[in-house]
């Protein structure tokens, strides 16, 4: 899948997977992580996503990574801020209070650029992408982020049955991506009302790495 796919994507408006309101999953759980006030919380591939909203709103600092500019500017706009924008080793950051977005590739990304963070949150990332970048994406997310602690949501479907995205991840394939790393815990399954896409049946997980 390539970086075309996504920004034409945003160009055409067709962000289905954009979410409304807070993911309900996030805010059940976001205890599971220990985290402080303060603490920084890396969101890959983070659109204009509203919980990141939400995660300022407990006093957490946010530093995301998105292909689409756009959306950047759509994620400041909604959010009434006008950021501080600037070119940052290849990339563009934009910089507000508590939040710093990079505009480009996720795998041009290294620690010096995000910084420290004490934990990731991914509800949008790993389900997005193909079974072949899936395996190079989750090394390269623990080697910039020191393997922070995460939250990760996930689909469980047949993927038989509609074509991604969001991708279907199977417990074993978390397992494959993460094992050696972290201890990994499960902690919720709900069927996601009315079907994936209103086309098939499936399960929103979530799972605790740490």
């Amino acid at each position: 899948m390539k970086k075309e796919f996504w920004l034409e994507v945003w160009d055409n408006n067709d962000i289905g997977f954009d979410q409304a309101e807070v993911n309900p999953l996030l805010e059940k759980h976001i205890k599971a992580l220990n985290l402080s006030a303060g603490d920084s919380i890396f969101v890959p591939l983070c659109g204009k996503s509203i919980d990141m909203v939400w995660l300022l709103k407990q006093g957490y600092k946010i530093v995301g990574i998105e292909l689409s500019e756009d959306a950047i500017k759509q994620f400041f706009s909604d959010l009434k801020v006008t950021p501080e924008t600037w070119s940052d080793c290849g990339l563009k950051r934009y910089s507000a209070q508590n939040i710093e977005i990079l505009v480009g590739d996720f795998f041009d990304l290294n620690s010096d650029l995000i910084g420290p963070v004490d934990a990731i949150y991914d509800r949008a990332s790993l389900v997005a992408l193909p079974a072949d970048m899936r395996v190079k994406y989750a090394q390269h997310l623990m080697t910039i982020c020191d393997q922070a602690k995460q939250l990760l949501i996930t689909f469980n479907y047949d993927q038989r049955q509609q074509a991604g995205p969001p991708f279907s991840i199977s417990a074993e394939e978390v397992n494959n991506h993460y094992t050696k790393h972290y201890q990994i815990a499960q902690l919720d399954s709900v069927e996601v009302a009315g079907g994936l896409k209103g086309k098939c049946d499936a399960d929103e997980q979530v799972w605790l790495l740490n």
